[in-house]
């Protein structure tokens, strides 16, 4: 075996826990952002924001694909509703828990039973529909998820529940959160005085000149990653029990799986509640409590939900871990990356030309001269990164559709079934492929 197999190998062994994977790609998006604010010239401060601004959109994408793993990797449910669902637990939890006074006003509720509002309010909702959505197949049952995505939009959008909703202009009335009224005494005042909890966190910000603002949102990020996590072992705990075995069975093939006595629809109906729910919470640490808290109809267009199934594609449909990679590639990558990218190559090569077109842009590239082309690509690196998701979801498509990891294996059954009455037979534990994709999970 040569140096290079031997290395291989370290490596493999090294990388085989989910931990590791994960910790490892966190190290990596953070360390490429710090040297993006390195390179465009930010104090040690601004980078700490940006690194914070990056992991908090890591983790609420990583939440939301995990809630739709649940539905498409696990049990092959087609829900491309997944924005309204999200929508409806945002504006659950402010509904319940924003302030009497506002406007809209808000039930004024404590704020845990305010989440678990929003959380229930979207797994019924979830429920509603499933029982005569899940009774079509395939693309008709994403065409009704998509329309009932959009009539959940358009309703808290019309001008007829404005005084619940707040119309288009969307909900104003937050409820409090929940990090400023643990680290400071006037939770609606940044500048107010700190609380016993809060007084030595913000002691030693101020010592590295990190604002109050920069603290109670890295915190509430880190009680972020905290829910991702429990969130992920639940899911993990669920994928290995009976009912998670059954999902993958109805998956492969619903059919035999009926025909071995299950209630699929049954089944369909409870992963895709779940599903729901776990879509409204990660609305509502999203929009509703979020470092830019904001309920606005517009925040929950049908591209939210595809930019998550992109993610999920990315990690691999069926695998939590994989719904955790995927969604934090596609936060800081896809999203987050190119903007500071065009920045720092706008600054290191001065590129200061702004064709109106393409046509004006592509013109001076006759006669060699390539600033027009380059200001164009700058200026317009928004719609760039949509047509870079779009080359990237066919690639992956064509070449990976298993994503990272979705063809793993894992144990298909709680206990041994290999015949090990044999003198000299060794039980074995038999293998399907699946902690999302792939060949004969049951």
């Amino acid at each position: 075996m040569s140096a290079v197999d031997d290395a291989r190998g370290v490596l493999e062994r090294v990388f085989a826990p989910d931990a590791v994977k994960v910790f490892a790609m966190f190290a990596g998006i953070w360390l490429l952002f710090y040297w993006f604010g390195n390179q465009l010239g930010y104090t040690d401060p601004f980078i700490l924001a940006l690194v914070r601004r990056v992991t908090f959109l890591s983790a609420v994408y990583a939440l939301a694909v995990l809630a739709l793993n649940i539905q498409w990797g696990y049990a092959g449910l087609f829900n491309i509703g997944v924005a309204g669902f999200m929508a409806v637990g945002a504006y659950g939890t402010a509904m319940l828990s924003g302030s009497p006074g506002g406007s809209p006003p808000g039930l004024g509720l404590p704020l845990p039973l305010g989440v678990l509002g929003g959380v229930l309010a979207a797994t019924v909702i979830g429920l509603v529909a499933a029982l005569p959505a899940l009774r079509l197949k395939a693309d008709y049952l994403a065409i009704v998820t998509v329309a009932i995505s959009e009539i959940i939009r358009i309703t808290f959008n019309s001008p007829a529940f404005a005084n619940v909703t707040g119309g288009a202009s969307g909900f104003d009335n937050l409820p409090t959160n929940p990090v400023r009224t643990l680290l400071l005494t006037e939770p609606g005042s940044i500048i107010s005085d700190p609380t016993p909890l809060g007084q030595p966190i913000f002691s030693l910000a101020t010592e590295y000149g990190i604002q109050r603002l920069t603290v109670v949102n890295t915190v509430y990020t880190v009680g972020t990653l905290v829910v991702l996590l429990g969130v992920y072992l639940l899911l993990e705990r669920i994928g290995r029990s009976p009912f998670g075995r059954v999902l993958k069975a109805i998956r492969e093939d619903e059919v035999a799986t009926r025909s071995l006595g299950k209630d699929t629809q049954n089944f369909k109906v409870r992963a895709f509640g779940l599903g729901c729910g776990l879509m409204g919470l990660a609305g509502i640490l999203w929009y509703a409590m979020g470092p830019r808290a904001s309920i606005v109809p517009v925040n929950f267009r049908p591209e939210l939900t595809f930019y998550i199934f992109i993610a999920l594609i990315i990690g691999g449909s069926g695998s939590n871990t994989g719904s955790i990679l995927g969604g934090a590639l596609f936060a800081s990558l896809l999203f987050e990356a190119p903007p500071r990218i065009a920045a720092i190559i706008g600054d290191r090569f001065d590129v200061a030309a702004d064709p109106a077109n393409l046509v004006e842009a592509l013109a001076p590239v006759v006669e060699g001269d390539l600033m027009p082309l380059a200001g164009f690509l700058l200026n317009n690196i928004d719609t760039l990164r949509f047509i870079g998701m779009g080359v990237l979801l066919i690639l992956l498509v064509q070449r990976r559709p298993e994503g990272l990891l979705g063809a793993r294996k894992e144990t298909a059954s709680a206990v041994s079934l290999a015949d090990d009455t044999r003198p000299g037979t060794a039980p074995e534990r038999p293998t399907a492929a699946a902690d999302g994709g792939g060949d004969g999970d049951e």
